[in-house]
């Protein structure tokens, strides 16, 4: 990443790096598991024989908790209709709360998804309990709502709740969403378009404001909202079982952004990093970048792709497995280097939200070796002379360009590559 810096660092207005889209498990610690929940509702609850209407019981009330709560709270509650993006049909109300500079739950769509749950049935043969019942986890269609909250450290948030047991949750958040709301709390001056930063009066600050998101902060503000929005019970079985949440992460994002001054270098950087990248990148290279050595048992994906062509946005993209490095231009002003990952035991690292810093490091350096390869690539100037003959910028007209020039020798000019 030093070396790419060097080369381009006239072009280039500021860098930063730091988490994107994070999506995070929330587990019930004491009824994720059918003896559990067995456990649960005969000694703890006092209900003699586990029946299907059992479990309705606790989803219906739930589920009437979250008409309640609209309807005092003034909340706009509906189902999501099919095709309609989520995010896009709430922007209005999301704009109307940072308006007014209020925070809370602003809308709560509804939606029909499969999910994890129980499954009672009745014993084949007689036991010597007769109260007994086979528990055993089942997937099933369901409903499940999604909480749209504008949280004051996380900023805009969701929060996906299932209302059958065990009442499994899932979060929605974003790196550039807390580093907007350090940059306010601060009063340092930005430009921000979706999910990037155009512009910025302090770059170590930013930098800074990235680098703060802990696990410590992401748990507080998770464990408040799950108290508040998630399935209620008594302090009675607060007390008896350990109803607190773990949470683990289940896809995360990593960026790696460099802001130029015009979007000139960057379309001819991310097209001639493009080619190179399809023919340099090998399978062995790209199990260098990730920090790992082939053998035959390799499962997964190995592969280099450009995608979207016909959409005219086009996307680099690096399989390894269950992640993938992607590299696109943004915006006309950046050119960006992003690692996902759905599956963090491809890298060795551990799914517990507490092991957050080790992910920033294992990405920070899977993406700086990404990037010393393609600036390795491209200083084609420092390799062998006839490269840097190649590699000298030409003039035609009042444009001049950078990149390879080939001699035509039937009409005797020079065409850019």
């Amino acid at each position: 990443m030093g070396l790419f810096t060097q080369l381009f660092g006239e072009l280039v207005v500021f860098v930063y790096h730091c988490f994107d889209r994070i999506v995070i498990h929330g587990y019930l610690t004491g009824l994720s598991r059918p003896d559990q929940v067995a456990h649960f509702f005969r000694r703890v609850v006092g209900v003699p024989v586990i029946t299907k209407e059992t479990l309705s019981q606790r989803t219906g009330a739930y589920q009437s908790w979250v008409e309640a709560f609209a309807r005092n709270h003034r909340t706009p509650i509906r189902w999501a209709e099919k095709g309609v993006r989520k995010e896009d049909y709430v922007l209005p109300w999301l704009r109307r709360m940072v308006k007014q500079d209020a925070y809370g739950v602003y809308f709560i769509f509804k939606s029909m998804e499969v999910g994890p749950t129980f499954r009672i049935t009745v014993p084949k043969y007689p036991t010597q309990d007769p109260n007994y019942r086979i528990l055993a986890n089942h997937w099933s269609r369901f409903t499940h709502y999604y909480f749209y909250i504008h949280d004051e450290v996380l900023g805009p948030v969701v929060m996906r709740v299932a209302s059958f047991f065990p009442f499994r949750t899932t979060y929605y958040l974003n790196g550039h969403n807390f580093i907007e709301h350090q940059l306010r709390h601060r009063k340092i001056g930005f430009r921000k378009n979706d999910n990037a930063f155009v512009a910025v009066d302090d770059v170590a600050v930013l930098q800074a404001a990235a680098d703060k998101l802990s696990p410590d902060i992401i748990r507080k503000r998770l464990d408040y909202w799950t108290f508040i929005l998630g399935p209620k019970f008594s302090p009675k079985e607060r007390k008896q079982v350990k109803l607190s949440r773990i949470y683990a992460i289940s896809q995360i994002e990593y960026c790696w952004n460099v802001i130029f001054k015009r979007n000139f270098p960057i379309h001819k950087l991310f097209e001639r990093s493009c080619e190179l990248g399809l023919w340099r990148l090998t399978a062995h290279k790209i199990a260098e970048v990730f920090g790992t050595r082939l053998h035959r048992r390799h499962r997964g994906k190995l592969y280099t792709i450009i995608d979207q062509i016909a959409h005219g946005h086009h996307v680099f993209r690096v399989y390894f497995r269950n992640a993938v490095l992607r590299q696109y231009e943004k915006f006309s002003m950046l050119l960006r280097n992003e690692l996902c990952s759905n599956n963090l035991y491809d890298f060795g690292l551990r799914k517990g939200l507490e092991h957050l810093d080790e992910v920033r490091h294992k990405f920070q350096a899977i993406i700086g070796r990404f990037a010393g390869f393609q600036a390795q690539w491209l200083n084609v100037h420092v390799d062998f002379p006839l490269l840097q003959r190649m590699a000298l910028p030409i003039t035609i007209g009042s444009v001049r360009y950078p990149g390879i020039k080939v001699q035509d020798y039937s009409e005797s000019r020079i065409i850019p590559s």
